[in-house]
């Protein structure tokens, strides 16, 4: 399956020539600037939540929706974003998602009540789905050519693993010191400035918009689908793994989505043509990367938790401890990843750097009620960013690597899809095995407890108990997704393989500057 990507590649190459060079370079700040806003509305949220929940009267029942609104609409349509973006142009298609989710940005920090708070996160969700997949694909269609691929992807590597900590920083500082508010509002410069920028600069390559019918039983079947996965883990969060409305939505989600392989098997134009998932190098980066969030997702919610309530952090305390972790996978992605990535094969980027974030994750497990800052949650997470941002970088670029420009934008939603279904799922599995144990601990170790004080530190004793037990999951998964990022990924470093192909000789494999084509 992987041997035909140098020549499907060139084939690329010759439908859609690249984008003049200064307009490439000023295009990526403002791809940049659109993909660190949606990365941050994942977690800048979060944190407002309670004061928003307070202001609106929304219910205890219903905080969940919230987020899962967002969730929902972002997961279950980013296919049909990805294939509108490769139908429609993906420049008008990224410009307009930017205008839209300024627009239920702003509708979201007016909201009066619980039902256009929850409408504003929905249009929030369904205008993402249109922006994140046309942003990642105007970067594979713009930059072709293997080194400066290597520096683009390298800094939206680094947004898309760090800006969901830089959305735990904005939030916590919006909300303690203007209002809960401002974490909607804090998109619409961010938006119109991306918007505004990218229709003038973006020039996309001729040739690269895919003409085919709309694939509508594929629409209706990957939407549904991924709803009902979605909503099936956030439900097993908060009612249980064995609830029948849980286990319905699975089955449902299971059927669905077999259903939706089965048309795009036999249709003509199909949704999501199935080369793009059967390829060996795509379908490894896709399962690695979606474990890979799980553990991250994961422990961004247990390591908030840790900070605020064990530790009596403030939001934005909170907020600035996540700041090694940034500095890493920027560090990891611009600096580790993009030098390296046009030097040896991405599997020996993305296999160590899971590694290293395993070893940061497994110092975690380590976590007491009076662990140190600076002697253990500091070094756990620059090794963790370290890891992640060096992984995340070829991986993000691989993922388009070889795809023809008509399917780059469907390519790209593959690649949002497995990390919004990844952090659906982390949410829900590890947050459930740390409520287990938690439970378990605290049974165990209360009757001991005489006095007031001493039954407090028993329950705190039991969460931290319950965090670890979970992050020694993460580990293991982060192991799982560097072996299967070492076998499933067998794609030589870029250019080797072009130079292999042109040449057909062993003298051809030592070209390093040959350019790879569309890689």
């Amino acid at each position: 399956m992987g041997t035909s990507m140098p020549e499907t590649a060139k084939a690329a190459s010759s439908t859609a020539a690249p984008a003049p060079d200064s307009n490439r370079w000023k295009a990526l700040v403002f791809i940049a600037l659109a993909q660190l806003m949606v990365v941050l509305d994942a977690t800048i949220v979060n944190i407002a939540l309670p004061s928003a929940q307070q202001d609106l009267g929304i219910s205890d029942g219903n905080r969940q929706w919230v987020i899962t609104a967002y969730a929902l609409a972002f997961g279950g349509l980013l296919l049909f974003g990805g294939r509108i973006a490769d139908l429609w142009g993906r420049k008008r298609t990224f410009v307009t998602g930017l205008i839209g989710f300024a627009a239920a940005s702003a509708l979201g920090g007016a909201a009066q009540g619980e039902a256009t708070m929850l409408g504003a996160r929905a249009l929030q969700g369904v205008f993402g789905a249109l922006l994140a997949p046309a942003a990642l694909s105007l970067l594979a269609v713009m930059f072709t050519e293997a080194r400066e691929r290597a520096k683009a992807f390298g800094i939206y590597g680094a947004i898309a693993g760090g800006g969901g900590a830089v959305g735990l920083i904005l939030g916590g500082f919006l909300t303690e010191y203007l209002d809960w508010r401002w974490t909607f509002f804090v998109n619409i410069p961010f938006a119109v400035v991306a918007a505004a920028g990218a229709y003038f600069v973006i020039r996309e390559p001729a040739g690269s918009r895919n003409r085919s019918p709309l694939d509508i039983p594929g629409v209706v079947l990957s939407t549904l689908g991924l709803v009902s996965l979605v909503y099936g883990f956030t439900r097993a969060e908060s009612d249980g793994w064995s609830d029948s409305m849980t286990i319905g939505l699975f089955v449902a989600s299971a059927v669905l989505l077999a259903g939706f392989i089965l048309v795009e098997s036999r249709v003509r134009a199909p949704l999501l043509p199935l080369r793009v998932l059967t390829d060996r190098n795509r379908g490894g980066v896709y399962l690695s990367l979606g474990l890979a969030v799980i553990a991250m997702f994961g422990l961004f919610l247990f390591l908030t938790y840790y900070l605020q309530i064990v530790k009596g952090y403030s939001p934005v305390k909170t907020g600035f401890a996540f700041l090694p972790m940034i500095v890493g996978m920027i560090t990891g992605s611009t600096q580790i990843g993009a030098r390296l990535m046009t030097r040896v094969a991405p599997r020996l980027l993305m296999g160590p750097g899971f590694l290293v974030a395993a070893v940061g994750m497994l110092l975690l497990t380590q976590m007491e009620i009076d662990s140190s800052y600076a002697g253990l949650l500091l070094p756990a997470q620059l090794l963790l960013g370290l890891g992640m941002g060096t992984a995340f970088m070829p991986a993000m670029s691989l993922a388009t690597h070889g795809v023809e420009p008509r399917d780059a934008g469907v390519a790209s939603a593959m690649v949002n899809t497995s990390q919004q279904v990844g952090g659906a799922i982390g949410t829900a599995l590890l947050n459930t095995i740390a409520a287990s144990a938690t439970t378990a601990y605290i049974t165990d170790h209360i009757a001991t407890a005489a006095s007031r004080p001493q039954q407090q530190l028993v329950q705190l004793q039991g969460m931290v108990h319950g965090y670890t037990n979970a992050i020694w999951f993460a580990v293991g998964i982060l192991v799982v997704s560097a072996a299967i990022a070492l076998t499933f990924v067998t794609t030589g470093r870029p250019g080797a393989a072009a130079a292999s192909g042109q040449a057909g000789s062993a003298d051809a494999q030592d070209e390093v500057q040959v350019p790879a084509v569309a890689h």
